[in-house]
């Protein structure tokens, strides 16, 4: 269920990144909403660029921390859209544990504060990592991307005092959601993204299939159907940050959940 998008995230040369100058897009549009983006004539110069358009009061991120963001890319020529977790509803995860990821989202990503929008213009190769060609665009190619730093978490972020979640011996899925921890952090409510971390169990064996805890850390997802399984939406809306809720999925594959919720956000 995370959106890795390990294409975009391979290494790339280091390379050279200048903050602002040259002939740069208009973006408009408020944070957390998909954004609009002018293209100016001309040529976009081949120097990938980075301008802060707007900055958060959020916690900055730091190296080793599982970045979440919203990210629209489109192609300077013709400015055609390229892909944007808007339309999908499921920002991208990015971690930064010391493994290689691409200069230029490193350097777009990390120490800024969440609720930042931050563009950065380069060409697809610079952009996109040694895979680009895979993606159907040319790594001579020009990008925009424009970023909406939701927050970044440890890559082990829990709740507070607590231990890993497990599977209560007693679920099943005909019961109802369940509270184990009462949280006293701001509400969940339907539509907004929230930020958990996870543990995933079939029925009947009860063997964890999936814990976002064994694979990098926490996911964002946008709390409506489609976007996470349909059992998520009314066990979670309504529930505080910080508490921990176990999740019984009935349907022709059962599953058995707990869910930590870190953070929730507001979508624009």
């Amino acid at each position: 269920m995370r959106l890795f998008w390990p294409a975009l995230l391979m290494l790339t040369a280091s390379c050279g990144v200048a903050e602002e100058g040259g002939s740069q897009p208009v973006v408009t549009g408020r944070f957390g909403s998909k954004p609009n983006v002018s293209i100016p004539q001309g040529k976009p110069g081949r120097t990938p660029r980075i301008t802060v358009l707007s900055v958060g009061n959020g916690r900055r991120t730091v190296p080793g921390d599982v970045v979440l963001a919203d990210v629209d890319i489109r192609r300077w020529s013709g400015n055609r859209p390229y892909l944007s977790t808007h339309d999908g509803n499921q920002p991208t995860t990015v971690v930064f544990d010391g493994r290689q990821v691409a200069e230029t989202w490193r350097q777009s990503l990390i120490g800024r504060p969440a609720g930042s929008r931050v563009m950065l213009v380069s060409p697809a190769g610079e952009a996109m990592g040694p895979n680009v060609p895979l993606t159907g665009v040319s790594p001579a190619d020009t990008l925009v991307l424009v970023f909406d730093i939701l927050g970044g978490y440890p890559a082990d972020a829990r709740l507070v005092g607590r231990t890993l979640p497990v599977i209560p011996a007693d679920l099943t899925p005909a019961d109802p959601p369940r509270t184990l921890i009462d949280g006293s952090g701001h509400p969940v409510v339907a539509g907004s993204r929230v930020v958990i971390q996870y543990v995933a169990a079939s029925w009947p064996s009860r063997a964890v299939e999936d814990s976002s805890y064994r694979r990098g850390g926490p996911s964002a997802f946008t709390l409506e159907a489609g976007s996470v399984p349909e059992s998520w939406v009314g066990a979670l809306a309504g529930r505080r940050v910080g508490s921990r809720v176990a999740v019984p999925a009935p349907g022709q594959k059962p599953m058995l959940y707990v869910i930590d919720i870190l953070d929730t956000i507001t979508r624009a």
